[in-house]
């Protein structure tokens, strides 16, 4: 079974590898949606796959380098699109929460991307 749990982080960030005059080379902000997802059996005695505070207890240290901040500044997201951010994310997660199973990322309310780590 699979369960999930969302934050949001505000922050600033420009992509440096776009085409010359695009808008997303410009510094901009976004207020990001995380869905992180987790795995596993539900428990016979606990009736749950796992507390959502065991999600929460892993990513808010995650949450706390990029809330507020420029992106492109922080080691390895210097081209921040969704898709490096996503894959930075999971990378940063997945040895805090080896049931991780997929993360997604919005950047908007239309756009974001999905990674399952592979």
């Amino acid at each position: 079974m699979k369960i999930f749990k969302e934050f949001r982080f505000e922050a600033a960030h420009r992509l440096p590898n776009v085409p010359e005059g695009h808008k997303c080379a410009r510094l901009h902000g976004h207020s990001f949606l995380i869905k992180v997802e987790v795995e596993g059996p539900v428990g016979t005695d606990s009736g749950w796959v796992m507390d959502f505070s065991k999600i929460a207890d892993a990513f808010n240290p995650i949450l706390a380098r990029l809330d507020h901040y420029y992106l492109n500044e922080i080691p390895g997201l210097e081209n921040p699109t969704s898709e490096v951010l996503v894959r930075w994310i999971w990378n940063e997660l997945h040895p805090q929460l080896a049931e991780l199973s997929s993360i997604e990322i919005r950047e908007t309310c239309t756009s974001g991307c999905v990674y399952d780590g592979s």
